[in-house]
């Protein structure tokens, strides 16, 4: 490579990572959601909270010093490697400016930008699933020291939040599954990279629960988020008012006054905080919820099903993303005071956010995106289109449905799961809409030139 090309390549790469920043840029501050301060809290608090990874909230705490924006470089750098990997390896590498005509549009069209730009784990539950993807499906085309990184990265993933890692493990499944069948489409070394990259992801879970709350444990969560969401679909009234009144359920006093809605007991219950949170209640929440998995399983896989289909289409970009994130701003003014004359001082804060027009285009683009995976896989099969299009797209949809059941059906639908994933579709439908562009322009006569030879008559 020239000093000519090298300096074509930091360019693009810079305007990238630029790019996939510039809503906090315009912001004046990283973008922050209600969540943040969970993260960010649990070094100092020193305590496991359900959903809260210690991981990320180590990576916050990192980038206080220099006001987070490391972690944002950090993320939008990630990204634009793996976006360069997955262009390389479908034979659209050693283009520059293709790449960051590639993140521009994204960043037009998608919601990436919003999950680069932010203070939260969902830019790495896309990453991870293209990190297995090109580890499991292209690793022939990847240098070992690529591979090492796709390892590392998808080990850090997996550790950001349990969703991410079931998603993965369901990912990694299908693949070995896939393997049994056809050896030719997986190879069992691709399938090891994989999962050392998911055991990696668990050893590192354990490693900073153990380094922070001085216990070796998993992060909270599990059944006890799932009770939510059969809170919501009035599951857990129905077994309560079944096995009520019983002195080992706390709930049975109270069955008539809890809400119907998860976000409402979760986030701003008083009889959930008098109750002791999930310090009080996990234990019953989680006999509930696996209890009435016994009791009424036609119900739960009913429920279950339309969870994760309306998980499916609800990706709207910029959920949470408010001007009043009451729990974050006293984080942050409790454990980063130096941060929060800026914190106050941006945008977001100010209340200048409003992504009404945005969805205006992204989410129609989401799911028109999400509806091209599987015609992609029908051009594959009819051989107008190389195979790795179809492996991309499937892999893909996979991901998507098992993000819509792992945050839909056990937890609870909302559009941020939905858009931590959906640019996924976006990216596999550009890439196969670019490869049939170029087929056809091979196929195309030049200027001057026909199609066939003329006849000779004689």
């Amino acid at each position: 490579m020239t000093r000519r090309d090298r300096a074509f390549w930091a360019l693009a790469v810079i305007l990238s990572v630029t790019i996939l920043i510039a809503p906090a840029i315009w912001n004046r501050f990283p973008l922050l959601q209600y969540d943040t301060g969970g993260y960010l809290a649990r070094w100092y608090e020193g305590t496991l909270v359900p959903s809260r990874a210690v991981v990320y909230g180590l990576m916050l705490n990192a980038g206080v010093p220099l006001s987070f924006w490391p972690v944002l470089l950090a993320q939008s750098a990630l990204t634009v490697w793996v976006l360069s990997l997955l262009l390389r390896v479908h034979g659209f590498g050693g283009r520059p400016w293709l790449l960051l005509g590639s993140v521009t549009a994204l960043s037009i069209f998608t919601t990436l930008p919003f999950l680069t730009a932010i203070l939260l784990t969902d830019i790495f539950c896309g990453l991870g699933v293209l990190a297995l993807y090109l580890l499991l499906m292209r690793g022939d085309a990847l240098t070992r020291a690529e591979r090492i990184g796709l390892i590392v990265l998808g080990a850090v993933a997996a550790a950001t939040h349990s969703a991410t890692i079931a998603v993965m493990g369901a990912l990694l499944a299908s693949a070995a599954l896939l393997c049994l069948i056809d050896r030719k489409r997986v190879a069992r070394a691709a399938l090891g990279h994989g999962a050392m990259a998911l055991l990696l992801g668990a050893v590192i879970v354990f490693a900073a629960n153990y380094a922070v709350a001085k216990r070796l444990a998993w992060t909270p969560g599990g059944f006890a988020l799932s009770f939510g969401r059969m809170l919501q679909d009035g599951i857990v009234n129905k077994y309560l008012d079944d096995h009520c009144p019983d002195p080992k359920l706390r709930l049975c006093a109270y069955k008539d006054a809890l809400p119907r809605d998860a976000d409402v007991w979760f986030w701003g219950s008083p009889l959930f905080d008098r109750l002791g949170r999930f310090a009080g209640l996990g234990q019953e929440m989680e006999h509930v919820a696996v209890q009435s998995l016994i009791d009424y399983p036609a119900l739960q896989l009913k429920t279950a099903a339309i969870a994760t289909a309306r998980q499916l289409i609800d990706v709207h970009t910029g959920e949470g993303v408010v001007h009043w994130a009451w729990h974050t701003y006293f984080i942050v003014h409790d454990y980063a005071p130096q941060l929060e004359p800026a914190m106050k001082a941006a945008r977001q804060q100010q209340g200048e956010f409003s992504f009404a027009t945005i969805n205006k285009l992204h989410y129609p683009l989401a799911l028109l995106s999400m509806a091209l995976l599987p015609v992609i896989v029908v051009l594959v099969w009819r051989r107008r289109l190389p195979a790795a299009f179809g492996e991309l797209a499937g892999f893909c949809a996979l991901s998507l449905l098992a993000n819509a059941l792992v945050c839909g059906a056990l937890s609870n639908p909302h559009d941020r799961y939905g858009a931590r994933i959906v640019w996924l579709a976006a990216v596999a439908s550009a890439l196969a809409l670019a490869s049939l562009h170029e087929r056809r322009k091979l196929l195309l006569p030049s200027p001057g030139r026909d199609i066939l030879p003329a006849q000779d008559h004689g």
